[in-house]
């Protein structure tokens, strides 16, 4: 018995499986649209190097708060320049592989966690259960953003401490999915059938119970991913994330706060940047949910 439930998935079971996750997505035509905006974003940090006109810290100090499709003999600024004279556009490229690694640790560290402790409170319970759960609640009881904000004050300012207080904001969320996916899965007969054939705790909860709790964690891994590039644009903003002149979203924000009414570009499109990156992961978290979720599944 043992056997079969931890028999490999074959391969035409797993493009099965597959195209009819890509079925129900592509259902969503936002879904799709945000993965595509996604891509193109991610495409275009990766090639931040190749594709940015200018090094994102280069100065040109003939060229303060240049307006947009500036022409100089330096080159075009497409996007104008701040208040130091650096270029916009190559500042925003960069920036982006900031924000998306940010977003991608920040998910990776609390969904590690939170996956961890919710296994740990589902399965054993009693005890064990009540205190993670309890620490957990506290945790929540606080405004996300005011409790990442203590904790980066204890850790000082900074964008690896800017990400390790977020994920420890973000893990409770993870924590308390996987608690509610494990006590609905362990009471299943294949997890029984797995126990009577002599598997320890170790091999049933990470080998035979969690992979059937991946679905409410990849949702919420998501929803997490656009969340932590906003706070920590956020944390950039108030002067607590990372720290000039690193090119981090908000980070350019805060340093355009006073040039608001003055270069109105200085503002805009960091914020823009903000706004179309969460919007297309969000649209692709709903898609995700159509896709992976039986109930919302249409026929």
């Amino acid at each position: 018995m043992s056997e079969v439930i931890e028999t490999d998935i074959p391969a035409g079971t797993r493009r099965a499986q597959f195209a009819e996750f890509w079925f129900y997505f592509k259902e969503n035509r936002g879904a799709v649209l945000g993965l595509v905006v996604f891509v193109l974003i991610a495409l275009a940090a990766i090639a931040a190097p190749l594709v940015a006109p200018f090094d994102p810290d280069t100065q040109f100090r003939d060229a303060l708060l240049a307006g947009p499709l500036t022409h100089d003999a330096n080159g075009t600024f497409l996007m104008g320049t701040d208040a130091v004279g650096r270029d916009i556009l190559s500042r925003l490229l960069f920036g982006a592989r900031f924000s998306l690694f940010i977003g991608v640790m920040v998910v990776l560290l609390a969904l590690s966690v939170g996956v961890l402790l919710g296994l740990l409170a589902g399965w054993f319970g009693g005890w064990v259960d009540t205190v993670i759960m309890r620490v957990m609640d506290i945790i929540l009881a606080f405004p996300s953003l005011l409790l990442a904000l203590v904790f980066v004050a204890v850790l000082g300012p900074g964008l690896i401490n800017a990400m390790i207080a977020i994920a420890i904001v973000y893990q409770p969320h993870f924590a308390r999915l996987t608690r509610a996916a494990v006590l609905s899965e362990k009471n299943r007969d294949y997890v029984m059938a797995a126990q009577v054939a002599g598997a320890g705790h170790m091999r049933l909860m990470f080998r035979t119970v969690l992979p059937n709790c991946l679905a409410p964690l990849i949702v919420q891994g998501t929803l997490s991913f656009s969340n932590a590039i906003l706070d920590v644009a956020a944390l950039g903003f108030l002067g607590m994330g990372a720290q000039p002149p690193t090119p981090e979203w908000g980070t350019m924000l805060s340093e355009a706060r006073e040039f608001i009414l003055r270069a109105w570009w200085v503002v805009t499109f960091p914020g823009i940047a903000i706004l179309v990156t969460v919007l297309a992961i969000n649209l692709m978290g709903d898609g995700l949910r159509d896709a992976l979720d039986p109930k919302l599944k249409r026929s």
